[in-house]
């Protein structure tokens, strides 16, 4: 008889536990993943403005409502299921791309709206003196949006959010060389252009899907570094969005669109006055509402890009029909705030 070697244990089994372990990891992942993936919810700046001022223990002055608004913005975005994923290197974040790309459009109208108040809002002409918290939020929130290494992203952001608290703190006082907000008509049109330039470049890119012809010899300037183009028939030149980018421009708008729909309701607060004496509330009431719409949930498990008439749908044809709706009513507020 001889006696059976148990001092190391078989090679199989050894297999089966390092399988079973990369099974278990993998599943891991794939939970994160699906749990990450998802827009946060909107949220309403009226009430969160509320809040806020209950807390600083004062009344909400003109301006209140949209820096506030500002700060939740940035905050959501650092602080949303999964938190800030367009610097991560490490598994799940680094294997996906809808959540970084709504970040991406998310930060693009934050970054604008700073960028408005530093230079706009909060001076009441050319040749005032900009406001030291906003000078330092600005390029502080322009920041590359996917640095891991130090300082991160997110640490830059999260130092912009605590000088906009600053401005937020000092807005309303009577002191001269304290912050000040200006809601005129001229520098809310002036930032509404710049959300209509946003739009408008969104809507092509979006309704490059399928393919645009656009007529004229023009060098493509204004194509998409993701698009291909080539010679259509008739002339003029067709301009398609590659497929691994399709995804990447819808949730891209989602983002921005999102984050442009909670400041033009900070908007409604802080310019209702000179809205209702230039009966433009309406038209940003149709703008909001437009917005809404392209907010609605996604019911499918991926970004269709069916033909337009074709027996699939087509996301990015749906989104670009809301944003071109949306841009079309803000082109008509830009007019009535112009007018004297």
């Amino acid at each position: 008889m001889h006696s059976q070697d148990t001092s190391n244990p078989p090679r199989h089994g050894i297999r089966r536990a390092i399988l079973a372990l990369l099974a278990l990891l993998v599943l891991c992942v794939a939970a994160l993943m699906w749990w990450w993936d998802s827009e946060p919810p909107l949220f309403e700046p009226a009430a969160v403005t509320q809040a806020q001022m209950q807390k600083l223990k004062r009344p909400a002055s003109t301006g209140a409502a949209t820096t506030v608004t500002l700060i939740t913005s940035v905050r959501t975005l650092l602080d949303k299921r999964g938190g800030y994923l367009s610097n991560d290197k490490l598994p799940p974040g680094v294997f996906m791309d809808n959540v970084p790309n709504w970040e991406f459009g998310s930060l693009t109208a934050s970054r604008d709206l700073v960028r408005a108040l530093r230079n706009d809002f909060s001076r009441s002409q050319t040749q005032s003196t900009e406001d030291k918290d906003l000078a330092e939020a600005d390029p502080l929130l322009n920041s590359p949006n996917d640095r891991w290494l130090l300082p991160s992203s997110e640490s830059q952001y999260r130092k912009a959010i605590k000088h906009l608290d600053g401005y937020l703190g000092r807005l309303g006082d009577s002191d001269d060389s304290n912050a000040h907000f200006y809601a005129r008509a001229d520098n809310l049109a002036d930032y509404l252009q710049v959300a209509s330039a946003r739009l408008g470049s969104l809507s092509q890119r979006l309704s490059a899907s399928v393919g645009q012809i656009r007529l004229g010899d023009v060098p493509s300037v204004d194509a998409p570094a993701e698009a291909s183009t080539a010679r259509a028939p008739g002339g003029g030149r067709l301009v398609k969005t590659s497929w691994s980018r399709i995804d990447d421009n819808f949730y891209e708008a989602r983002g921005y669109t999102w984050t442009l729909l909670e400041q033009l309701k900070a908007f409604q607060q802080d310019f209702g006055p000179i809205l209702r004496s230039k009966h433009a509330d309406v038209s940003l009431q149709q703008v909001i509402r437009e917005l809404e719409e392209a907010q609605r949930p996604l019911h499918s498990p991926m970004v269709l890009n069916g033909s337009p008439f074709g027996f699939f749908a087509n996301h990015s044809l749906v989104m670009a029909n809301y944003v071109s709706r949306a841009n079309a009513a803000l082109i008509d507020l830009r007019e009535l705030l112009r007018r004297g």
